[in-house]
């Protein structure tokens, strides 16, 4: 038997070729399906390269299946638990190639201060493999663990480990435990990992920040409408920088893009990892990790991050995006990621077989329903108004599913839980007042999006909406600091409108800069 196709085989040799030491597969199997299959692919992996070689153990005492990988001699320190195919197959073929001696990609920097992270770390991750958020955790902790000895990382497949699941209560993934205790939740990069493990890091950050020399365009945020505004700056060659939290937004929590002209079908971690080579192809001073927190005008403009850095500028282009809206009942902070979710292609699978809602009748809170009622028992789709605002096509889809329940005129009111996690939802009917109750473990909120602009609130002119008002050349209320992208007043949510706008924005801010006189701060 195999698991991997011929093309996929084909292609997994290649990338093995670059192995340069030999590499142990240690799998740890029982009788069960699981563990024939993970012996199946881990023969296929062995095939593909003389260096790599696979010891079984049926007696051992680690959890079955899972296999880890070590080089001869050596402990292991990178173990996968379950069968990491899907979003997953990349992190397994990194690993490999980073225990067999391949270098990282990494920042010389970066790669020095994991190599000085001194304690014993243990690491667990828990991922679904239909998850586009939870490889970047897995593979950022799987290179921690290869460049440091004193680490240790194991990737857990929650359908495959369900008893588990429920006895750390997981309720949304990525979940990062370390040494047994939380550790973080949801998508983490590699620098903001080694952060929090080094405590002097931040501080570090904060001065280098402070030190730059002023740029001529900086750009705050890092989606589509940023990256644009970065490369249409970089292009006039200007000095130009942007400060994110990460480099391509929203578009990393998004599944399928079909309406991105020219790109015919795509997903968002591809666009999003398009947009980064594009952006670092020009000179750009690329900033992860930051999130603004003020902003103070002037003949230098400066940007106030958290942690203690601070940037200036002659010109700013906000892009910060926008964020899922909270329903803002009780029980929904109370219990996010214990049974309260806003992303179903992550989370969905941790529901199998159970009973779940989603809150919102919009194109968002369809696809949702439809895509969850494959994964789980029920679905209840509970949604403010008369009908569903969602496009005919997908109402008639939903409305097809013999699984699905679908509420209108219905009020969401309270997300129940008994003190662990969710365990109902309460809503009003909205005609006659009467409160229902529904028994479930899952509630997924899909209500649209809220502008991430309450750092400028007092400083820059915003609607009642929060969101930044624009002219038509993107100019805000305040000279030199212009806006794009969904956290402005342009309508229409979209990629491409985004993209557009940033590129405006960036056109406009460029215009502002030659026709100033250039200030003594400047």
């Amino acid at each position: 038997m195999t698991m991997l196709d011929s093309n996929l085989k084909t292609q997994l040799k290649g990338y093995l070729e670059r192995i340069l030491q030999p590499v142990e597969i240690v799998a740890s199997v029982d009788d069960s399906d699981k563990s024939r299959e993970m012996l199946e692919l881990l023969t296929d992996i062995e095939s593909a390269s003389g260096l790599i070689k696979i010891d079984v153990r049926r007696n051992d005492a680690e959890v079955k299946p899972s296999f880890a990988l070590r080089r001869p001699g050596t402990e292991s320190r990178v173990r996968f638990a379950g069968l990491p195919m899907g979003h997953e197959f990349t992190s397994l073929v990194l690993a490999l190639l980073q225990t067999g001696g391949y270098p990282p990609k990494a920042d010389p920097a970066a790669v020095e201060q994991i190599r000085n992270l001194d304690g014993d770390y243990h690491f667990e991750t828990f991922v679904s493999l239909s998850c586009q958020s939870c490889p970047d955790v897995v593979q950022a902790l799987n290179m921690i663990a290869v460049l440091n000895p004193k680490v240790r990382h194991t990737m857990i497949d929650g359908a495959v480990f369900q008893g588990e699941v429920e006895r750390r209560q997981v309720m949304a993934v990525p979940a990062v435990f370390l040494n047994g205790q939380p550790f973080g939740q949801g998508r983490m990069e590699l620098a903001e990992i080694v952060a929090k493990l080094d405590a002097g890091a931040a501080a570090r950050e904060g001065a280098r920040l402070r030190a730059k020399a002023p740029f001529d365009v900086l750009v705050v945020g890092g989606g589509p409408a940023g990256a644009a505004a970065a490369i249409y700056a970089a292009r006039k060659g200007i000095r130009t920088g942007i400060a994110a939290e990460r480099l391509g937004g929203q578009l990393l929590d998004t599944v399928g893009i079909e309406n991105f002209i020219s790109v015919k079908e795509t997903q968002g971690h591809t666009l999003a990892s398009g947009l980064e080579q594009h952006v670092t192809t020009y000179d750009v001073d690329v900033m992860n990790l930051q999130r603004a927190e003020a902003l103070i005008p002037g003949a230098l403009i400066e940007v106030k991050l958290i942690g203690g850095g601070a940037l200036k500028a002659r010109s700013v282009i906000i892009a910060t995006g926008a964020r899922w809206r909270e329903i803002n009942v009780p029980g929904e902070r109370e219990y996010r990621n214990r049974g309260v979710a806003y992303c179903p292609h992550c989370d969905g699978p941790l529901f199998k077989g159970k009973r779940v809602a989603v809150v919102g009748g919009g194109n968002s809170g369809v696809e949702a329903a439809i895509d969850l009622a494959g994964l789980v028992s029920h679905v209840w789709l509970i949604e403010y108004d008369a009908q569903l605002r969602a496009d005919a096509i997908l109402k008639t889809k939903l409305q097809s599913l013999p699984n699905v329940t679908i509420i209108t005129g219905a009020q969401t009111t309270e997300v129940t839980g008994d003190g662990e996690r969710v365990n109902g939802l309460i809503y009003k009917d909205r005609q006659s007042g009467v409160l229902n109750t529904v028994e479930l473990a899952g509630v997924f909120v899909q209500i649209g999006l809220v502008p991430n602009t309450d750092w400028l609130k007092g400083t820059v002119k915003l609607s009642t909406r929060g969101e930044v008002e624009v002219d038509a050349r993107g100019q805000t209320s305040v000279p030199g600091v212009f806006a794009a992208g969904d956290c402005t007043v342009v309508p229409y949510k979209q990629i491409v409108i985004a993209v557009g706008e940033g590129a405006k924005a960036s056109l406009s801010a460029f215009d502002h800069l030659i026709r100033s006189p250039l200030s003594a701060a400047a």
